[in-house]
């Protein structure tokens, strides 16, 4: 038997195994029943708080999902215990460990009095509730060791010192006067953009002195999917600012208010949605939420006016348990949770592309209204929503068509930049999404209009997301592609693209699996490049060797009868977009993928092109 750690977190909002915030653990193990293992922890989660008793320990529920390899293990907590409940499902867990390992059973301290002690519980089925504490699943009949007690006194003295009943009667305040709370580590604040208001956690003021009606939400959307989601935040926001509105933006990128941008880097999480959120220049917010924050802390918000799933393919596969393509669809429509009921928000809507498989399927598990989007007027989603003259998007004619209780035409495809004449098929996806999204949120036509005819695919509308260039004739395109998912969508955009020659630099990310990796390089084969360059990128080796990754990908090239000669090694991205610029002549494609060094890829493009102009 083997037991391993992999990880313990804090859930600050709505998660993938519950509704409630609380603390997760994830551990892996094998030569052991799962079930053996979950009644373990559970039974000396009981433990453990039996001998923190009342006034250190609070009313948790459990919660557990498994996969193959291992599970993730979870309690809820109050909000000011998100540490301490870390702590302590972390030492549940070393208990069990040692048992399991050993053949003995250690305990936490005191065994539970006559009386306490726990009977049989079962993992609940679909439906049920989950089990409370105590509910124990295996009895303890051992003599108990001591070797855990300094742990348990560390911990109370944690909790005494985390626990704060202030922040909770706040909390609960605004949560009873329908406004928006949210809290991190150093800020508290109330409702939204121009109607918030920031305190510090230590000194905010007594919910009774409070002018609840002083603070409200402003429009808010979640944006997710495997691929699309900052094209998708950026296109929204430009349709925003159609319309006169100051949009906030997360992502990936950069958290950025109208046209300035507040930071750069990946804000694609809980704290860059606080940090936009509190900006009283926001006066509506596109929230791009990606799959690593979901798993980490939850949704960033509890509530939203609509959120639009792009698409979901395999990525980051084998992360936080997620180990297949349907489980990232699970994931994925975790955004479902915030969908409004009521209150300060309008019925929200969620905004699904009708084209994938999986999230029509995962569709089927929800209860909220839906927006369907998809390039086929005929696909079978969109033929329903308009017998039922519910809301979609749809391709007729090579037009955008919103349809509701009537159909309008938006623009014709072709006229949008974005789609690249229409060959960009991948950004014909994410308008259809938008569309529904900012359709959902009020927006007229012709605001809808104005922004798909104002963005563009440059560096400045959206940078990395398939910006094009001319050098001396050459045409560039530089992208961030990464998947194979989002490079087929490149490929076939570049497919249609008239060219004498095309040359492509790729690479790839050590922690993708070797299949993964060669799956890539099948993909843009098929463009028949004159040239592959192939670039390293160290510090995304990810335990791999140096070269390893493109001496992988050169021996399947030659494998599959592509010359030598045709095939440049790169010690980096800029190198490599260097090399392949020097190999293209007047009438070329040249298709960059660049997953690192982006900023001195495009400075050296736009330099070569500035000068050759």
């Amino acid at each position: 038997m083997t037991f391993e750690l992999d990880e313990v977190r804090r859930l600050t909002g709505p998660n993938l195994l519950s509704d409630e915030p609380g603390a997760i653990i994830d551990v892996l193990f094998n030569g052991i029943a799962a079930q053996t293992v979950i009644d373990c922890w559970r039974k000396h989660l009981y433990h453990c708080q039996i001998t923190l008793g009342s006034d250190y320990a609070w009313p948790s529920n459990c919660y557990e999902r498994l996969y193959e390899g291992g599970a993730s293990l979870s309690i809820s907590a109050p909000m000011d215990l998100l540490y301490s409940a870390c702590d302590l499902i972390e030492l549940a867990w070393d208990l069990c460990v040692a048992e399991l390992s050993d053949g003995e059973e250690p305990s936490a301290g005191e065994e539970p009095s006559a009386g306490e002690e726990p009977s049989a519980g079962e993992k609940p089925s679909a439906g049920e509730k989950p089990s409370t504490l105590n509910e124990s699943s295996t009895d303890s009949k051992r003599t108990p060791t001591v070797h855990m007690l300094p742990r348990l006194a560390a911990l109370k003295e944690t909790i005494a010192e985390e626990r704060n009943p202030a922040l909770l009667e706040f909390i609960n305040q605004a949560n009873i006067h329908n406004v928006v709370c949210l809290v991190d580590d150093d800020e508290i604040s109330l409702g939204m953009g121009a109607k918030s208001a920031t305190w510090s956690i230590d000194k905010f003021p007594d919910p009774k002195t409070i002018s609840w009606q002083l603070y409200s939400a402003i429009p808010l959307a979640l944006v997710t999917g495997t691929n699309g989601k900052s094209t998708s935040v950026r296109l929204a926001a430009e349709i925003a600012k159609a319309a006169s509105l100051n949009a906030g933006v997360t992502s990936t990128d950069f958290i950025k208010v109208g046209d300035t941008i507040i930071d750069e880097g990946d804000y694609s999480g809980p704290g860059g949605a606080r940090m936009l959120l509190r900006d009283k220049r926001t006066e509506l917010a596109f929230l791009e939420v990606a799959r690593g924050g979901l798993l980490r802390r939850g949704l960033p918000v509890q509530v939203a006016n609509a959120a639009l799933i792009t698409n979901v393919a395999g990525d980051h596969l084998g992360q936080y348990g997620i180990n297949t393509v349907e489980e990232i669809a699970e994931v994925k429509t975790m955004v479902s949770k915030a969908i409004s009921k009521g209150n300060d928000f309008a019925q929200g809507t969620l905004v699904l592309n009708a084209d994938d498989a999986l999230l029509v399927k995962e569709s089927e598990k929800l209860n909220v209204p839906i927006c369907w989007f998809s390039e086929d007027q005929n696909n079978r989603q969109i033929v329903q929503a308009v017998s039922q003259q519910r809301p979609c998007v749809f391709v007729r004619n090579n037009q955008f068509v919103y349809s509701r209780e009537e159909q309008v035409s938006i623009a014709d495809i072709a006229d949008v930049p974005m789609t690249v004449d229409g060959t960009a098929r991948h950004n014909i996806q994410n308008a259809l999404g938008v569309i529904g999204l900012t359709k959902a949120l009020g927006f007229s036509d012709e605001d809808v209009l104005s922004g798909l005819m104002n963005f563009g695919s440059d560096a400045s509308d959206n940078p990395g997301r398939g910006n094009i260039y001319q050098v001396d004739g050459v045409t560039v395109i530089i992208d961030f592609a990464h998947n194979s998912h989002s490079m087929r969508a490149l490929v076939n955009m570049t497919s249609n693209m008239p060219a004498k020659a095309k040359h492509v630099m790729f690479s790839h990310a050590g922690d993708r699996s070797d299949k993964d990796i060669l799956d890539v390089a099948k993909i843009v084969s098929e463009l028949k490049p004159k040239t592959y360059v192939l670039a390293e990128i160290e510090k995304y080796l990810r335990g791999r060797e140096p070269n390893e990754i493109s001496l992988l990908v050169k021996q399947y090239l030659l494998e599959t009868g592509i010359s030598k000669n045709d095939i440049i090694l790169a010690s980096d991205p800029l190198a490599g977009a260097k090399k392949i610029l020097d190999n293209a002549e007047a009438g070329d494609l040249v298709l960059l993928f660049v997953l690192s060094d982006r900023e001195k890829v495009q400075a050296l493009i736009t330099a070569r092109s500035q000068t050759r102009a």
